[in-house]
Parts: C-alpha cells; structure tokens; sequence
C-alpha cells in the first residue's frame, strides 16, 4: 500500500490487495491493507473491530474458504480521502450478495475504516 489514494488506480490497488487477502486469509496480506489503529465494521452500526490484531482475528474467525466465491465490483466515488464501492459476492455453494463498502483511507493509502453494507440477493418465495 503506501500511495495516497486520490486515483482510480490507488483504489484499484487497495481492492485488488483486500481480494488478495480474502482469497488467501494471509494474516500479512490482511495487515497491508489496514493502518494500526483502523476500525473495521462489518455492520454499519455494531461495534468495530480496532486495531490490526483484531481485524485479522475477525477475519480469521469468519474466513471463506479460497475459491469458494468471485467478486465483482465498481467505484460509486473515489476521493483522496475516501472511496465507495458497490459490488456482488457469489458463492459456489449459491448464496449472492450486494455489497457497499465505505473505505477511509489513511496518507499512506491504507484504510484507517471499512465499512461493509452486504445484503443476500435470495428473494423471498411465497412459502417464506
């Protein structure tokens, strides 16, 4: 990481290490991304996870298996400070998400706070 994020290919370098790191649960690869103090919030309005030690443990503890989904994604906005990214998640054993993810990035490129909106795609049936 280390650049400033104020381009496309700042941001396309940040999600291209997070895919990196999902695909491989490589606790170096998730640290790369995140500052030491960054708070990482896996619900909009839960407590955050603070701090690398704790985002590379909740990842650990909620870690796909490699190969078991692709990601597709796209910048809604980009900012020297903040990028915003809508994407869909698609598992092998079915599940489909929409995700929104908020990235507030530090000078150096990685993020200081991730947020992640993700919502399952499966429409209810008349059964449920």
């Amino acid at each position: 990481m280390n650049e400033p994020v104020d381009t496309p290919d700042a941001t396309t370098r940040w999600m291209q290490g997070y895919l990196k790191a999902w695909s491989s649960n490589d606790p170096d690869h998730i640290n790369a991304l995140f500052t030491e103090d960054a708070e990482y919030y896996t619900d909009p309005f839960g407590e955050p996870r603070r701090g690398r030690p704790a985002i590379v443990a909740g990842w650990l503890d909620h870690a796909d298996e490699p190969d078991s989904f692709t990601f597709e994604w796209s910048p809604l906005m980009i900012t020297p400070e903040m990028s915003i990214i809508d994407g869909v998640t698609r598992y092998a054993a079915g599940p489909v998400y929409s995700n929104l993810w908020v990235i507030r990035f530090a000078p150096d490129g990685r993020a200081r706070e991730f947020i992640e909106w993700w919502m399952d795609q499966a429409r209810p049936t008349e059964d449920s």
